[in-house]
């Protein structure tokens, strides 16, 4: 009896401290995406001119990461899944973050070109660089009226035009629009014809973004194969499931099935990344 009570008493304890090391862990995974969520609120989301509570997004994204991972759990009883999912929920919220960013900047980057050209027109008929910009914003969309408001309203308050043309780029770190300010910037300390140089930029930047679209139908074709290829051993998974559940019930029941599903997950996503890089091509 005795010797079985220590058996008790150790088991219980290793217990505990494996219990107090995940909360440990918790703890710290927890803290370190609250202090992300909050970087992202303060600088990409406030640079898209989207202001959010980072504690509510916080408390959002605690809430999905109990009640996913538990109705995985309920629905396959598979801890890869449900490993997979809780991994899955602590990434979403900076990926959906990344792809805000993402798909801002290349809207901002197709407006580019029509926004030179409007501002070379109006300098043309005898406008300042300032007006002009007043005159493109008041027609522009955002986000590029956004971004240009912002550095005229920092002129305004005594910052200079280079600055706020610096601050202007950091918040849009794309190079056709570093070759924008570089323009202005040059053609201010040197001279020269600013209307004829925003509107050879605008032919450029027109130029490059019809080679671009070429490229992305081109190798559209590839990038929709690697995502067929990647889905389709899920997709033939769950036909063989459907079919012959009791010869796949062992890779959804077993250590042995848990572990080739991670293997399987593991080479898509890397195929898939594999495949994207190779279809994608920067100009």
């Amino acid at each position: 009896m005795n010797s079985l009570a220590l058996v008790l008493i150790v088991g219980l304890l290793a217990a505990l401290a494996i219990i107090w090391l995940l909360m440990q862990a918790g703890q710290s995974v927890l803290v370190k995406q609250k202090s992300e969520l909050e970087r992202s609120a303060k600088t990409t989301l406030a640079d898209m001119f989207i202001f959010l509570d980072a504690t509510q997004m916080f408390y959002y994204n605690v809430a999905a990461l109990i009640v996913l991972p538990t109705l995985v759990w309920l629905f396959t009883n598979n801890p890869v899944f449900v490993t997979f999912t809780a991994v899955a929920t602590l990434i979403l919220p900076k990926y959906y973050i990344k792809t805000m960013a993402a798909r801002r900047l290349k809207r901002f980057e197709e407006q580019l070109p029509d926004a030179l050209l409007m501002v070379s027109g109006a300098m043309r008929a005898g406008a300042s660089l300032t007006v002009a910009m007043e005159s493109m914003i008041k027609e522009q969309k955002p986000p590029l009226s956004q971004e240009f408001d912002l550095m005229l309203r920092e002129q305004r308050l005594g910052v200079d035009f280079d600055t706020a043309l610096v601050n202007m780029e950091k918040r849009n770190p794309i190079q056709d629009f570093s070759l924008v300010v570089s323009g202005l910037r040059i053609s201010r300390e040197v001279g020269g014809n600013l209307a004829e140089i925003l509107e050879s930029l605008a032919s450029t930047l027109r130029e490059k973004a019809t080679m671009e679209g070429k490229i992305e139908r081109l190798t559209a074709q590839g990038k929709m194969q690697g995502l067929i290829m990647s889905c389709l051993p899920l997709l033939i998974m769950a036909a063989l499931n459907w079919i012959e559940p009791k010869a796949m019930g062992t890779m959804f029941t077993t250590l042995f099935g848990w572990v080739t599903l991670a293997v399987i997950l593991v080479m898509i996503v890397i195929g898939y990344l594999f495949i994207r890089k190779i279809t994608t091509i920067d100009v």
